[in-house]
Parts: C-alpha cells; structure tokens; sequence
C-alpha cells in the first residue's frame, strides 16, 4: 500500500474487512496495472536468509509499496513443527516484521491457531516478540473465535470460518514456507491461508481418505482455492531456503536448501516457482490448477517477468 493512501480510501479501495469478503485483489490489480516498473516475482539466494528477504521485498518497490503508515499488519506464518524446513524460517520473519514497521505501520500481529509449543519449539516465538511484533494465538476449540464468510465463487467450499481478529488489520502478509504434503503433494501460498480458517472448517476439506485417493485430493485441493477466493494477501513471501521434499507437512524429511526467498502477489505463480525447485510441473499439481482456473493467477511462467539475485 503506498504512504499516501489512507487506512480508510485503503479500506474502500481494497479490503473489505467485515463485510462478506477479504478481497485485496481490486487493489493489487490497480497497484500493478501501470507499466511495470518492477518484476512480478523477486527472488533472492544467498546464505544470509534476513538480508535474502530484505532484497526480494525491495526489488517489488519496498515493504512501504503495501504498509502504509498507521497501517495495523497481520501476518500469517508456518510454526507447523520444530522439524528442520517444516516451518517458516525465524529470520525471515524478522525481515518481515522490521520492514513493516520501518514503514510506518502501527501494529504487526502473528496470527495463529497453533499451540504456543509450536511458536516456541520453532524459534518463531522469539523472533516475533524481539522484532516488537505480537503473536496473537486463537483457542482452536472455540468456534466464536472465527466469522463465517460466504464463499460466492466456491465449487465446493461454500462456506469458510475466517479467525475474527483478521478482520481488525489493514492488510495481510502471507509467510508460508513452501515444502512436501502427504496429500497433495505440495504446500506454498495457496495452502498457507488453511491457517486462518476453523480447524473444524478444514476438516471438511479432508475426506477419509483424502491421503490416497485421486477423487478426495482433488477435493481438498479445491477447497483449498475455492477458500483462496475470498482471503487475498495484499502480499506473499515464500520462505524455500531449506524445506522438506518427503514426509510433508510435518516432517522430519529429505531436506533440500536452495537458500530462496520468493516475493510477489500471484499466488499461483508464486507456487508454480516453488514447485519446480524440486522437480514438480505446476500442472500437476491440482491446487495450482484449480487456483488458476478461478483465475487467481498465471500458473505458465514464461510470460512473467521474474527476476533472480543471488547474494
């Protein structure tokens, strides 16, 4: 979001917190809708993850492009297990908390209904407090603490169970990092928002057998986009450092480290990126596909204007 746009023209133009949709996508195409100036996708190696995910958010134009000053953050991160390349990296989220408030923003909230152990087995817990953030952890037996949210363009989804207290920020910053899933085969940016809605929502998104057969994949896939629809992060950084290629989500697995960090707003080639740094054709995966299909992104890259740095 740029400084000169104010929390309430924010509001109207981009996120419709409260109402019946969490809609940035107006927003992002009108950012993004001049002659481009900047790539579509950063992405920066390097051994040095902070300073990695300091130059990927700075070839998009800055963290002060999408927080404005006043702006309240939240921010969506993986703690999922202490198993090395299963969660999202403690240094870049430290990255990304001190670039939101270098540019002005008032809070930086990590929300989450994962158990405190995770946050703090993970190193997560103390990277957010000492970067002055707040981690903010919903009971996920409570069902009062999440909004049920209309889902218009679902096919399967048609309704979610969005965590309340997103509706009280500004913007939303998508954090995952991207490895294995036993089901899917891949997790990246579209899966991450499964960490805002109802645990007990999400379980309808996996049937009995949603680990081996083809017809219960491709349901869990397309809750997964469908739920994709009314969550839009007015930004995504994709943590590929070091993450899990086997035994995802949980882990422990093979362990790869390409040492990426991935910036951009296109969920859906940000995730066909990532896959292909193991080996996986975005067309095979069926989430990439049914996110493209609700036309949430390019899920073909050779059009895209993806710009590579190593440090």
């Amino acid at each position: 979001m740029g400084k000169n746009i104010t929390r309430r023209s924010f509001l109207k133009k981009g996120v419709v917190l409260g109402a019946s949709s969490l809609l940035f996508s107006e927003f992002a195409e009108k950012l993004y809708s001049s002659p481009k100036a900047y790539p579509d996708i950063s992405v920066v190696s390097g051994a040095e993850y902070y300073n990695n995910t300091i130059k990927a958010v700075s070839h998009l134009g800055g963290m002060g492009k999408y927080v404005g000053k006043g702006s309240k953050v939240a921010v969506l991160a993986n703690p999922q297990r202490p198993n090395p390349g299963a969660f999202t990296s403690p240094l870049v989220v430290s990255a990304i908390t001190n670039m939101c408030f270098d540019a002005g923003a008032k809070s930086v909230t990590f929300l989450s209904w994962l158990p405190a152990k995770s946050w703090e087995s993970t190193g997560l817990k103390m990277a957010v407090e000492k970067a002055g953030a707040k981690l903010d952890i919903v009971d996920l037996r409570d069902e009062s603490c999440f909004k049920s949210v209309h889902v218009p363009r679902g096919k399967v989804l048609k309704e979610a169970k969005v965590m309340k207290k997103l509706f009280d920020h500004d913007l939303l910053i998508n954090v995952p990092v991207t490895k294995d899933h036993i089901g899917n085969k891949f997790t990246g940016t579209m899966k991450n928002l499964m960490g805002l809605n109802s645990p007990k929502s999400n379980r309808t998104f996996h049937r009995s057998d949603w680990k081996t057969n083809s017809e219960s994949i491709i349901h869990l896939d397309q809750s997964i986009a469908d739920l994709n629809t009314i969550i839009s992060p007015a930004l995504s950084v994709v943590d590929a450092t070091e993450f899990i290629i086997t035994n995802g989500p949980f882990g422990p697995g093979e362990l790869i480290k390409p040492k990426k960090v991935i910036a951009g707003i296109d969920r859906i080639a940000m995730d066909s990126y990532c896959c292909q740094l193991w080996g996986l054709k975005p067309e095979e995966i069926v989430m990439i596909r049914k996110g493209f299909e609700h036309g949430l992104g390019k899920m073909d890259l050779s059009g895209m204007k993806i710009l590579e740095e190593v440090l």
